[in-house]
């Protein structure tokens, strides 16, 4: 079967692309395997409108908005393989089917490689997280750590220094501090701890302590922890776009990427700031996009 756009991932950025898609009469399939990278969280924020919904609630509502449109449809298997097949694309699935379509939106997200330190899953998205604007409201004036190997970590704690003033940043021994940075910190009493990070301590979800590989131990109720972030699908192999520095999709401001007839949205092709509102934003502006190229291949054809 062929379609107008193969939408591969269904976040919000998918989501909110297939919606302008739709209103747009476009041949719509999204493929969704239903595996959120914020499915561990217990609410979203920063979304006006919906700001505390639980990622299950956010996406039942965007169904039930987005498959209203006849000319949208849902599969719910994995893309394994895309690839060119003339002037359109072929998309293979886990399940042996496949599809083509003209054009074809990557709005697949991250995958999160996490540090593994014992107790981390145990807490992670109840009381440590990876965003100061996503959760740092629910953790104000709290003792919290701030666990990152990153050069991002200084930047990451000065923004936490907005909802908590008791702060401790463990590095794990990683030389991502300059001796100025370490001097700013430390001038507004944040102590930065070398030793990595052995456990972290609590009981339901809630954190208690967080004990280091030297044995010390401190209090803290909260944190934020930098992962690693790898694209969660990768078709440059097949298809050759280009890439960005921290490993999304190149695009310009509307979505395209370097490959005719391929776009991509959301943390596929930013990758941060991660945020609900940015995703959608960005699927808006490619549905957009992706409808005028469409159009205009169309009248050029008559």
């Amino acid at each position: 079967m062929s379609y107008d756009c193969a939408i591969i991932g269904g976040g919000p950025a998918g989501l909110n692309a297939a919606l302008v898609l739709g209103r747009a009469r476009r041949k719509v399939i999204v493929f969704d395997d239903n595996q959120p990278r914020n499915g561990v969280t217990h609410a979203s924020h920063g979304f006006i409108t919906r700001d505390g919904v639980t990622p299950a609630e956010f996406r039942r509502m965007a169904y039930e908005e987005v498959l209203r449109y006849p000319s949208v449809t849902r599969q719910s298997f994995q893309v394994t393989d895309v690839c060119r097949a003339g002037n359109e694309f072929l998309i293979a699935t886990e399940n042996g089917g496949s599809v083509t379509a003209r054009k074809v939106l990557i709005a697949t997200g991250l995958r999160e490689i996490m540090p593994d330190i014992p107790g981390l899953s145990e807490h992670y998205g109840r009381s440590l997280f990876n965003c100061p604007y996503c959760d740092g409201w629910e953790l104000r004036d709290q003792p919290l750590i701030v666990v990152s190997g990153q050069p991002g970590v200084f930047h990451m704690t000065k923004i936490l220094y907005n909802w908590s003033k008791d702060l401790i940043v463990a590095t794990g021994g990683a030389d991502v501090l300059t001796m100025e940075q370490r001097e700013l910190l430390e001038s507004r009493n944040i102590r930065i701890i070398e030793q990595p990070v052995a456990a972290f301590i609590g009981s339901g979800g809630k954190l208690r302590q967080v004990e280091f590989a030297d044995g010390t131990h401190f209090e803290r109720t909260g944190g934020f922890v930098a992962p690693r972030l790898q694209p969660k699908a990768d078709f440059q192999a097949q298809l050759g776009y280009e890439v960005t520095e921290s490993g999304g999709i190149a695009a310009n401001e509307m979505g395209k990427s370097s490959v005719p007839g391929i776009y991509a949205a959301g943390d596929a092709s930013y990758v941060m700031p991660s945020q609900l509102i940015y995703a959608a934003a960005q699927g808006s502006k490619a549905a957009m996009s992706i409808n005028m190229e469409l159009t205009e291949e169309e009248f050029a054809y008559r």
